[in-house]
């Protein structure tokens, strides 16, 4: 990468946000051979919970995608934080999650918020596969969730 990731996120208008406190007996980023896998990132800015609710309710769409674009910007900041995006290869496959009501059908346009962000920040190395489960409940009613699994690259 020849411009920072700070640099990068900025021409965006955006920045990271401060790493967020798992909430359970887990680690944030558990690292396989050359595979590091990312536990959930909920839109959480700075230790302040953000976007709870349902999606189609009290969650608007536009809401919705700015919920799953900071869950992506959790991610970037845990990775960067614990191998350094300048060791990664590229993002392999992402899981997402949402809360929505019944009749609330945008899903693809809402993990557009992650899988967008991932491309625009690091290009090829952001393109991936990724799945969109529709979830009861998640954690502190986040309106949405994102895992993610990475390849390290070759030492």
């Amino acid at each position: 990468m020849t411009e920072t990731l700070e640099s990068k996120l900025a021409s965006l208008g955006l920045s990271l946000p401060q790493l967020s406190t798992p909430g359970g007996s887990y680690t944030s980023v558990n690292v396989r051979g050359r595979i590091a896998y990312l536990a959930i990132q909920f839109p959480i800015w700075n230790e302040e919970y953000r976007f709870q609710g349902i999606i189609g309710e009290s969650i608007s769409t536009v809401q919705a995608v700015e919920a799953m674009q900071l869950c992506a910007l959790n991610v970037l900041a845990q990775l960067e934080s614990k191998i350094g995006l300048a060791k990664i290869e590229g993002l392999n496959h992402l899981d997402a999650y949402y809360r929505g009501t019944d009749t609330w059908d945008d899903a693809p346009i809402v993990v557009n918020g992650a899988s967008d962000l991932f491309v625009d920040v690091l290009g090829e190395k952001g393109k991936h596969s990724r799945s969109i489960f529709g979830v009861k409940d998640l954690p502190r009613q986040f309106c949405v969730g994102l895992t993610t699994s990475w390849t390290l690259a070759s030492e």
